[in-house]
């Protein structure tokens, strides 16, 4: 099976031979180009973006970390030169350095991967060579920055391309959500119940700056990923009357929806409006307090794509990542992170059809790597994460280059101060296992 890399150049190329009628689609030809075409594009207007696929329409942030743009040589080398510069560089360095894959990440790059994984199992992964010098986390900004956090302070964790970040994570900043605490204290209080629970707890996605991380840490809160989301809401309901969840609205309702929570008493905080857009009285009678924010990857599955694989495939397994809202979660066979559809996949014993709701780079990859089962991806358009599609090979081969040349490039640094009580919070999601 060819890569999507591979499918959306043909794509692209059929389309402006042949026009709209070409057989498959993709979400923007731009995907066809070079992603340092993006990084001068954002340089020459000053704005930063997140890049045509899944997150194209997403606004980011002015404070957006931007790539500056990549030496020629990288740009003008064939797929063959950047594949044996980068094995070059990694022979040469040998143990100094480890390369961590997201499953998200193009087939392209993941083929030099020392690990592959989601993003707290890349962190955990890099934990395993504390003899590194450096960690080059092919991902997202808000998983080096858990690298950074988690690794050992002379071990330096590089970024192959720094635009590549995460619109999800930016949808909660540090002020707004500092501003919307203050609110709910100054209703809830501070004092905790009969039974000792606190009026409020934070509980922050794995999807989220290191910044947001430290709020939790610091505040009582604590930290989940999707595998462990359930469980980590349990402990927050033993410490707390109600929960504040950012910055993913879906993981947090779909998990508190598992749990029982009635969806009355879980309430959305937009903060661009006052009180989020809530009464006081419907905040005081709430349990979940939903961020708004999204994963525009996963905002893509529709119920409709549903119907229409049960109706192709008969007796199709469906499964979704919690991420999808909430009505493609309740239609689909199984909701679970990356890890867990990897698994389902990888556990079926007889020929299956699987239609799965997640990133079109894994399903891709898993299709090609269980042929006895068919799988394919819900959403037909092809539209990979705008961000991790930033990161292509000619970035992993210049920073591997660089490290070659005792030169450190695209390192990414967490303050003391924000390390502290993010490592806080990471510790106590560590504890909180499923």
């Amino acid at each position: 099976m060819s890569s999507v890399n591979t499918a959306i150049q043909l794509i692209t190329r059929e389309q402006a031979e042949k026009g709209a009628t070409a057989a498959g689609s993709t979400c923007s030809p731009a995907l066809a180009k070079g992603p340092w075409d993006y990084d001068l594009a954002e340089a020459l207007a000053g704005i930063p973006a997140y890049g045509p696929g899944a997150s194209s329409a997403d606004v980011a942030p002015a404070a957006t970390p931007r790539q500056g743009q990549l030496p020629e040589e990288y740009k003008l080398a064939s797929d063959a030169e950047l594949g044996e510069r980068i094995l070059a560089a990694k022979a040469a360095l040998g143990d100094r350095a480890v390369i961590l894959g997201h499953f998200y990440q193009r087939d392209e790059v993941i083929q030099y991967a020392d690990f592959v994984g989601d993003s707290f199992q890349l962190a955990n992964a890099a934990l395993t060579r504390p003899d590194a010098e450096a960690i080059v986390f092919c991902g997202v900004h808000f998983m080096a920055e858990t690298a950074d956090i988690l690794s050992a302070p002379d071990q330096a964790v590089i970024l192959p391309n720094l635009a590549a970040g995460c619109s999800m994570a930016d949808m909660a900043d540090a002020d707004s959500v500092a501003e919307c605490w203050e609110q709910l204290e100054e209703i809830f209080g501070t004092e905790p119940d009969a039974e000792g629970r606190v009026p409020v707890l934070p509980v922050t996605y794995m999807n989220s700056s290191a910044a947001l991380k430290a709020f939790c840490g610091e505040h009582g809160g604590i930290v989940c990923t999707s595998s462990n989301a359930r469980t980590v809401l349990e402990w927050a309901f033993q410490r707390a009357q109600r929960v504040l969840f950012f910055p993913d609205q879906h993981l947090g309702r779909n998990t508190a929806k598992a749990l029982g929570v009635p969806l009355e008493q879980m309430l959305m905080w937009n903060p661009r409006k006052d009180l989020g857009g809530n009464d006081e009285q419907a905040l005081l009678d709430s349990r979940v307090i939903l961020w708004h924010g999204f994963c525009s990857v996963h905002k893509r599955f529709n119920v409709g794509q549903i119907e229409k694989a049960r109706m192709d495939f008969p007796g199709v397994q469906v499964i979704v990542h919690p991420e999808c809202p909430m009505d493609v979660v309740d239609a689909a066979d199984s909701a679970g992170s990356t890890d867990f559809i990897k698994k389902a996949i990888a556990a079926a014993t007889e020929p299956t059809t699987f239609a799965i709701g997640t990133e079109i780079n894994m399903v891709n990859r898993l299709a090609a790597e269980y042929p006895q089962h068919t799988v394919f991806c819900l959403d037909p358009v092809i539209c990979p994460c705008s961000t991790m599609y930033r990161i292509h090979p000619g970035y992993l081969a210049w920073v591997l280059e660089e490290l070659v040349a005792g030169r450190v490039v695209n390192r990414i640094t967490v303050a003391e101060s924000v390390q502290d009580h993010a490592r806080t919070a990471l510790e106590r999601m560590l504890a909180a296992r499923p």
